[in-house]
């Protein structure tokens, strides 16, 4: 059981739990329950402006300074913090406010990416989701920010 205070979840099944030299001597494959995700996603609204722009490299890129970056065939497309992206010099169209879904969800978790994109389509949101190895990230449009907080609270609140 983890005792770091920072309200982390340690699933009932223990064969969803490895030690490991980590800062909590685990690592967790994260929840797969769906009313359990969507009623504790507790979304967060990242501080800034985000843009997703298409690179045919990434060697004037600091990896630091990149949320996401992914290879396709056409190029690189890497999600940047659009002052970042304006020093480079780097054309984009969607300007995007970033939410991070707290709750540690498993990859292979099932429903969970549909709840809340339908929740928000329902509102005229559109959203571009990332799936990390802990949480959910959804980019929405900026101007959308504070609606899509309140949407995605009343979907939590309903389960």
């Amino acid at each position: 059981m983890c005792t770091c205070q920072e309200n982390c979840f340690v699933p009932d099944n223990q064969d969803d739990v490895f030690l490991d030299e980590t800062k909590h001597g685990l690592i967790m494959t994260g929840e797969n329950n769906l009313r359990h995700l969507l009623k504790h996603m507790k979304p967060e609204l990242n501080k800034g402006t985000y843009v997703f722009c298409t690179m045919p490299g990434i060697e004037q890129l600091d990896i630091s300074q990149a949320v996401f970056v992914f290879r396709e065939k056409e190029g690189w497309t890497v999600v940047l913090e659009q002052p970042y992206a304006k020093m480079l010099g780097l054309e984009y169209t969607f300007v995007a406010a970033w939410i991070t879904l707290t709750v540690h969800s498993s990859l292979e978790a099932v429903g969970l990416t549909a709840a809340f994109s339908q929740a928000l389509s329902g509102n005229g949101i559109s959203c571009n989701v990332v799936a990390a190895y802990h949480h959910d990230h959804i980019f929405v449009p900026a101007a959308d920010a504070a609606k899509a907080m309140a949407v995605l609270a009343a979907l939590s609140e309903q389960n």
